[in-house]
């Protein structure tokens, strides 16, 4: 039957079942004839079982077909339809983040620009970039040099403060006197003296200042350890002294030059830390296994690089612009001198991006990889700011950790609140971004001054009002604008008092 195809195995299945289901059924229904009533009972249940297996038969196969039915349905619905519910990748809501080729495409385009700019320049002024020229911005009379005097006689104002033993009141007199020294004496020094380029001042007085801030520190943390050493402290952290060992046989080499106070006292302690790249000391310094020459080769080409392009983009690019903006100044010509400001942001802006680079990156790597100075975090991502205050702790980590360990918090155990405790800060910053600039100048107009205070009322706009990537474009607005505006400013007076007058 099954070859000739007359009689199908399923169907005589299916019909024995049903023969047995209904005679099962019929044997309930008769009487029991003599049947015990266990037995019938058990007909009885039989029936039951029966029945139930046919329905979970029957309706897993009804099961089955309807989810064929439906996988047929969506195959045909995947087949005619072509959309679904979804955002935009432009928008927030997509959680879409991968942007590098508009950020790539952002670089072809400023590269793109600042070529045409560059090749102009060329046209019109030809090739303007003279390294010889660039000796004379530190010697103005070859057999002058008071500047490497300057920075010579740097050694015996710090060195002074390992000479001999004072007591507590004369040793803060001496370190206040020394103070007051470094930071009048050099300032003096290149207002007085005629052979003091501007920028060999601006180099001496910047060195003078970085010794001035590592000397306040310093003083700190030893006055930190004389007073924890009078009440008897056992354990100093270890900012302050050495941490407690276990006596073995075995040491690590940290463990071996560890040094606590007062062992640290001596000269080539304190000359480690003028050359370390930061500004806070420390007994016990962080340091790295070993010196990488590839390393240190690789930021050493760097500093050079960096700074012959410096030299040669200041030359080439930044001084004809700012040769042409002094007309518009003196004529007081707004648009003009809106079209002279926005030609000079872009060099401005990527000379200082040079310069964060070179120094924050290259040479203090570089010093660090020397000194085996384990501290690296010289930055953070500053770019990523999305305020003013952000920008300000983050893109110089060395001055900002002076600050807050030095200045602002010691402003808050006295009971200072915070928002006059941060003004004083930026006024701290501000005198000497003042200083740094209007003293090498031999001219003071306070416009650095009052750039670095502004920050003040333009961080509290950006804090209330912007957040997210409208803060971080403020942040960036006010780096490429503020910049060249503080410069042309100077240079426009600096023009005015030298150079117009001589005219006259």
């Amino acid at each position: 039957f099954v070859i000739m195809g007359d009689f199908k195995p399923a169907e005589a299945l299916t019909r024995r079942r049903r023969a047995t289901l209904a005679g099962a059924r019929a044997a309930t229904l008769q009487p029991m004839n003599g049947r015990s009533e266990a037995a019938y009972q058990s007909l009885v249940t039989a029936d039951i079982s029966l029945d139930g297996g046919q329905k979970k038969r029957d309706y897993s196969l009804e099961t089955t077909r309807a989810k064929s039915k439906t996988k047929r349905r969506n195959d045909m619905s995947d087949m005619l339809s072509c959309h679904k519910t979804q955002e935009s990748l432009l928008s927030s809501a997509s959680g879409y983040k991968n942007y590098r080729g508009v950020l790539n495409w952002c670089v072809v385009m400023l590269v793109l620009s600042n070529a045409r700019l560059f090749l102009e320049n060329l046209l019109r002024y030809g090739i303007l970039v003279d390294p010889i020229q660039v000796i004379s911005l530190f010697l103005n009379d070859p057999y002058s040099w008071p500047a490497a005097c300057l920075v010579i006689e740097m050694s015996l104002c710090f060195s002074l403060c390992a000479q001999g033993s004072f007591s507590e009141l004369v040793g803060f007199l001496v370190h206040c006197i020394n103070m007051a020294v470094m930071l009048t004496f050099p300032a003096a020094v290149v207002l007085l003296v005629p052979s003091m380029t501007s920028v060999g001042g601006l180099f001496v007085l910047g060195t003078y200042t970085i010794l001035l801030l590592k000397l306040y520190s310093y003083k700190d943390v030893n006055l930190w350890c004389r007073e924890l050493s009078t009440i008897k402290a056992k354990k100093l952290s270890r900012s302050l002294s050495c941490k407690s060992h276990i006596h073995t046989n075995i040491y690590t080499y940290e463990e071996l030059y560890f040094v606590c106070y007062p062992g640290n006292l001596t000269l080539r302690d304190m000359y480690y830390f003028v050359l370390a790249p930061t500004l806070c000391y420390e007994l016990n310094f962080p340091r790295s296994p070993k010196i990488r020459m590839s390393f240190l080769l690789r930021r050493l080409f760097e500093m050079l690089f960096f700074i012959q392009l410096l030299v040669g983009l200041t030359q080439q690019w930044m001084i004809p612009i700012i040769q042409s903006s002094m007309k518009p100044l003196e004529d007081m010509d707004l648009s003009r001198m809106t079209e002279r400001l926005l030609r000079l942001a872009v060099p401005n802006h990527l000379l200082w991006l040079m310069f964060f680079y070179s120094f924050f990156h290259s040479s203090m790597n570089f010093t660090a990889e020397l000194l085996r100075f384990g501290d690296r975090q010289f930055y953070k991502d500053w770019w990523n700011s999305e305020s003013v205050t952000y920008f300000w702790q983050n893109w110089n980590i060395p001055v900002h950790k002076w600050c807050l360990r030095h200045f602002y918090k010691p402003l808050l155990r006295r009971g200072v609140s915070k928002m006059l405790s941060q003004s004083a800060v930026f006024f701290l910053s501000a005198f000497f971004h003042e200083y740094l600039v209007s003293v090498p100048l031999r001219m003071f107009r306070f416009w650095a001054f009052m750039g670095m205070m502004a920050q003040l009322p333009l961080a509290w706009f950006v804090g209330r009002f912007l957040r997210g990537n409208y803060g971080n474009a403020a942040v960036w607005i006010s780096i490429i604008i503020g910049q060249p505006f503080a410069v042309l400013m100077y240079v426009h007076d600096y023009y005015v008092i030298h150079y117009r007058q001589e005219g006259d």
